[in-house]
């Protein structure tokens, strides 16, 4: 995780003293659950940012006077954005920790929902987009943060279901961005009533960005008192003049197992987000008029994915059977992707509801997964930098997916757009199967409670992975 100074508690009455470099306490903070749930608030109010736009892309089309290919580009901005400053946002997240970024995140987020309030007429179209552009840069303070807090707040047996929970709550901000704007701005011919429609949503979320900004001044602290697993106080512990962030991303991407895991976990996030951005032109494509429903369709896809990323979370802690796991979820991903691909066009509205139900609840159900699986992979390195190369690889393929797909569905139908997104998830599981399940942060939470209960076991290294499939 970040790098952190050496804690500096006092013993406890009666505690043993602890030499450089070993774990101290280890003690939980009661503060844990409020972190996590304002973290996935402002996440949330980020995502639902996101797809506000896309849940709704003809109306804005006409309220603007713009090409679908601009309104794509307002979802498409978040992943354009993530790309170039990753290294540096990764690099301040070790240097000045969770909280500054925290901060940070949460102020460019409301900021961007506020500039967007000045984009109420037609010829405005610019200042919506740099809102959503200054939204995006929220975005590079939060998606690297989930394993982030999971890691410094949450003890062992905790951990994955707090990752899991963190992302969920961007998982739930893009399944009200789906909910909420066909509701709020229904597709109505006065520009006018159009535009005081668009008001409403704009007004609520610059609101909610405001208070939870305000929110975490005051609750967001950097990290609790104690580390809360063994994993976490070895790296408290260790020297400050140890750890180098150029030497970390170099041992990272040397790292075969994290690099396979990078590219596949790209693939498939890629996918999803190319799906969620051209959801809307591809269910009115097939049911003209179904504006609110092809909202709803988007819910259930992020709905499920949500219920999936919880129960992979709480499953992962029982069993760390991570590499089993992720590659399970993997190909029911490409199943899903090939079942709603071929019932899209069948006419009956239930019936994309439930594909995309299951689609949603292993391809959104894998993120997490993969969070959890890289730290497991590259441990003791920063999970701010594991994570934020993963999601460099996903806004990549996001980007090339988004356009590439959008192009095969105005030339060739939405059929070859979906049969193209299957290819890539084929290609992903295939190479899921060659990850090696190299679990080193179980191997050093093991290891420190052999140390702790037996010292002499000190000298008998513990190996610790999955069995093979």
């Amino acid at each position: 995780m970040v790098r952190q100074e050496s804690l500096q508690e006092p013993a406890e009455p009666g505690g043993d003293e602890r030499g450089p470099g070993v774990a101290g306490e280890v003690r939980v903070s009661r503060r844990r659950w409020a972190v996590l749930l304002l973290f996935s608030s402002y996440s949330l109010c980020n995502a639902f940012q996101w797809i506000q736009y896309g849940s709704i892309s003809n109306v804005f089309m006409r309220f603007y006077g713009v090409s679908a290919f601009a309104i794509d580009w307002l979802s498409m901005s978040y992943m354009l954005t993530y790309i170039p400053l990753l290294f540096p946002v990764a690099w301040l997240l070790d240097r000045r920790g969770l909280r500054l970024i925290a901060l940070t995140g949460s102020a460019l987020n409301a900021l961007g929902a506020w500039v967007k309030l000045g984009s109420l007429r037609p010829p405005l179209f610019p200042v919506t987009v740099l809102g959503q552009v200054i939204c995006s840069l929220a975005q590079v303070f939060i998606l690297g943060m989930p394993s982030c807090i999971a890691s410094v707040w949450f003890g062992s047996r905790e951990v994955s279901t707090a990752c899991s929970i963190a992302v969920f709550g961007n998982q739930l901000g893009i399944a009200l961005g789906f909910l909420v704007p066909p509701v709020l701005v229904p597709n109505v011919e006065n520009v006018e009533k159009l535009a005081y429609h668009i008001s409403i949503m704009f007004f609520m979320t610059a609101g909610v960005a405001t208070a939870l900004f305000i929110l975490v001044i005051i609750v967001f602290k950097e990290k609790p008192p104690y580390p809360p697993s063994q994993a976490q106080a070895l790296i408290q512990s260790r020297p400050t003049v140890e750890y180098s962030y150029m030497q970390s991303i170099l041992r990272l991407v040397r790292n075969t197992n994290f690099v396979l895991l990078m590219v596949t976990y790209g693939l498939n996030t890629g996918c999803f987000y190319s799906l969620s951005t051209l959801l809307n032109r591809m269910v009115i494509h097939h049911y003209p008029g179904e504006e609110v429903n092809a909202g709803r369709i988007g819910l259930t896809l992020v709905l499920s994915g949500m219920a999936g990323a919880l129960i992979s979370g709480l499953w992962l802690d029982r069993t760390k059977t991570y590499k089993q796991t992720t590659l399970v979820v993997y190909i029911m991903s490409l199943v899903g992707m090939i079942v709603y691909t071929f019932t899209l066009s069948l006419g009956h509205l239930w019936v994309v509801f439930v594909t995309a139900g299951v689609l949603g609840f292993f391809m959104t159900g894998y993120l997490p997964l993969g969070f959890e699986f890289a730290a497991e992979l590259t441990y003791p390195e920063s999970e701010g930098t594991s994570s934020g190369l993963l999601n460099v690889s996903a806004q990549i393929f996001g980007i090339a997916f988004t356009i590439s797909q959008g192009q095969i569905m105005d030339r060739y139908g939405t059929k070859a757009g979906n049969l193209f997104l299957c290819s890539f998830l084929l290609l992903g599981t295939i190479m899921t199967a060659f990850i090696k399940a190299d679990l080193r942060r179980q191997q050093a939470n093991v290891e420190s409670e052999r140390t702790k209960v037996m010292p002499e076991a000190r000298t008998v290294p513990v190996v610790l992975k999955e069995s093979k499939l």
